[in-house]
Formats: C-alpha cells, structure tokens, sequence
C-alpha cells in the first residue's frame, strides 16, 4: 500500500507544479498586466484536489496519523484557488492582485505542506 500512496504523492507534486509553472510562466505577462489563467494552472489545481482526498483516504485506511487541522487548511486555500482559475480561465487578462493572489497562496499551500507537521 505504500507504494501506492508514494504514487498519488508523486501525482499531487506533478499537480503542485503544473499549477505553480503555470503561475510562473505569466509572471512577465503580469508585469505587462496581460497575465492570464493558463490550462496548465487549471488541471494542476484539479489534479492536486483528486490526488490530495485520495492521499488522504488511503492514509486514514492504513491508520497512519493525518492532521485534519493541516489539511482542511490546504483544502481550504485549494478551493480558493481552484475557484478563481475556474471562474476566470477564459478572460484573454486577469487583473493583477488576483493572479498575484493565486500564486500567493499556492506558495503558502507548498509552504503549509512543508513546514507544518
């Protein structure tokens, strides 16, 4: 089972990135105020919240300790997250402050799943 648990690991980091490369990508075009919710940033965000319930799920089925303080918290800022890229991922820009926002608070989501135990 702990190989399949390292694999949904592996596939919510390939999410994590795909969601923060999408950010970084569009850091010029912010500057230019042109940035704009890439696919990439959409289907890393998708596939952050699949892969996190089922990490989730066979942690619990092993009896491994989850934090459910922790991951409510990362749930919580992943909505946001997923919400706002939804909501806007056809506008041809987004205003600033809010694609500032969602790389903001994917950076807090790495940090929180880092520095938190």
């Amino acid at each position: 089972m702990d190989v399949v648990i390292n694999v949904f690991v592996a596939l919510h980091i390939i999410g994590i990135a795909s969601l923060l490369g999408g950010f970084l990508t569009q850091m010029k075009a912010m500057g230019a105020g042109t940035a704009r919710f890439v696919p990439a940033m959409l289907h890393g965000a998708i596939t952050m919240l699949v892969t996190g319930v089922i990490l989730v799920g066979l942690n619990q089925m092993q009896d491994y300790s989850v934090n459910n303080i922790k991951i409510g918290v990362k749930l919580a800022l992943l909505i946001v997250i997923l919400g706002l890229v939804y909501v806007k991922r056809d506008e041809e820009k987004v205003e600033k402050p809010l694609f500032g926002l969602v790389g903001l608070l994917t950076v807090i989501n790495i940090f929180i799943a880092l520095l938190w135990t």
